[in-house]
């Protein structure tokens, strides 16, 4: 047991002897928590500059124009009243939308001969045009509405037959679990761990690539003879600093005021198999590929795109068969879904059984061949000894 925690206080030593490495592992969680906290911290987007170009300066485009102000995603860069040099305006206003308000809007209106009201949606920013275009909708909506209404009350329609003569059934739709369509509850638990993942793929793939580089890797055999025993010093430290990053994530939700108070033992539960999962994938790497470079430029190849093919972001069952299969051997992908079920969905751990199994069948492949390569690397230190 001495020998065991000496070889711990080793693999201590090593991480922190490499500068890079400390500053990556402890700095980039923090870092990264903290910046997009603050990037993402107000949520959902307000004040979208829009221009409205009132051909009819009616007292019904004025009241289109109230609406449009009274709302708080979108507000009014510029007021136009023709449709001169409209292209150059809207990109200096930056705008996400230009309504174009027709000539005899009101006359047409008030004489049922069915004006078009024009919106032009700047889609360069898929976020932004779909919060401005739906915020112009329910505007619009609501102003047609109001003056259908209004049209019936003066042909003497009673009062309590109004609504019912204007909308004969009624819908509702009923949002769960992110209400307030909050873009930081939606994205930036997705992104820390992200980079969870990527600083363990990091620091694992210079855990062995680094011995066999600067030839202490016979040292450690002679210190370690027992393979499973060297996998288990080598994965424990990172263990257990991933688990102090954990808490200082948890941390994070309270300075952002984050409601992630349910389930969140189940989830450490979860996250220490992802952790493991992840591990034995840098492990695999470092030990087949015996170059620190090269081994970290491999695990950042699988680490980077990662995020994107989570399915987190972008519906999986929306991307070809090929690309699923290569999502579904990352264990990020499998953790986002766990996280989205217990967190953001309100669900139970027992629905999370498939994704805890796919990160722990992933894990024990990688452990597996982790241990044959290994084995060998071992074995062929050994005869060049005798």
């Amino acid at each position: 047991m001495q020998n065991f925690f000496s070889l711990l206080k080793r693999e201590f030593q090593l991480f922190w002897k490499n500068n890079v490495l400390r500053i990556l592992f402890i700095g980039a969680p923090i870092l990264y928590g903290v910046l997009l906290g603050y990037v993402y911290g107000k949520g959902k987007v307000t004040d979208l500059p829009i221009i409205v170009v009132d051909q009819d300066r009616s007292e019904l485009s004025s009241k289109a124009i109230q609406m449009f102000e009274d709302n708080e995603v979108i507000s009014i860069s510029s007021l136009l009243y023709d449709q001169n040099n409209l292209s150059k305006i809207a990109i200096q206003k930056e705008a996400a939308c230009v309504v174009i308000i027709p000539k005899d809007f009101e006359k047409m209106t008030l004489t049922k001969k069915y004006p078009e009201i024009t919106t032009i949606v700047n889609t360069s920013n898929v976020l932004t045009a779909n919060y401005a275009s739906t915020a112009i909708q329910i505007c619009l909506g609501t102003l047609k509405a109001g003056v259908q209404i209004e049209t019936l009350r003066k042909q003497g329609v009673p009062e309590n037959l109004l609504a019912s003569q204007y909308e004969p059934f009624k819908t509702t739709f009923i949002k769960k679990y992110n209400r307030s369509t909050n873009y930081m509850y939606f994205l930036w638990p997705g992104v820390l761990a992200t980079v969870l993942q990527q600083v363990l793929l990091l620091g694992l793939a210079l855990s062995f690539a680094s011995e066999f580089e600067n030839g202490t890797f016979k040292d450690l055999v002679k210190k370690c003879p027992s393979v499973l025993k060297m996998l288990t010093v080598k994965i424990i430290p990172y263990l257990i600093m991933s688990f102090g990053i954990w808490i200082i994530y948890w941390l994070f939700t309270l300075w952002f005021r984050l409601p992630f108070y349910e389930n969140l033992a189940p989830l450490t539960f979860i996250a220490g198999i992802f952790v493991l999962s992840v591990s034995f994938i840098g492990i695999l790497v470092s030990i087949v590929v015996p170059n620190q470079l090269k081994a970290t430029e491999i695990l950042m190849v699988i680490a980077t795109p990662s995020f994107i093919l989570s399915g987190f972001t972008w519906p999986l069952t929306q991307m070809p068969q090929a690309v699923q299969a290569i999502a579904n051997v990352i264990p990020l992908t499998h953790f986002l879904k766990a996280f989205r079920i217990l967190i953001i969905e309100d669900g139970t751990y027992s629905q999370t059984t498939t994704a805890v199994w796919n990160m722990i069948i992933i894990g024990a492949i990688c452990s597996v061949l982790a241990y044959v390569a290994l084995y060998f690397k071992k074995r062929a230190v050994l005869k060049k000894e005798i």
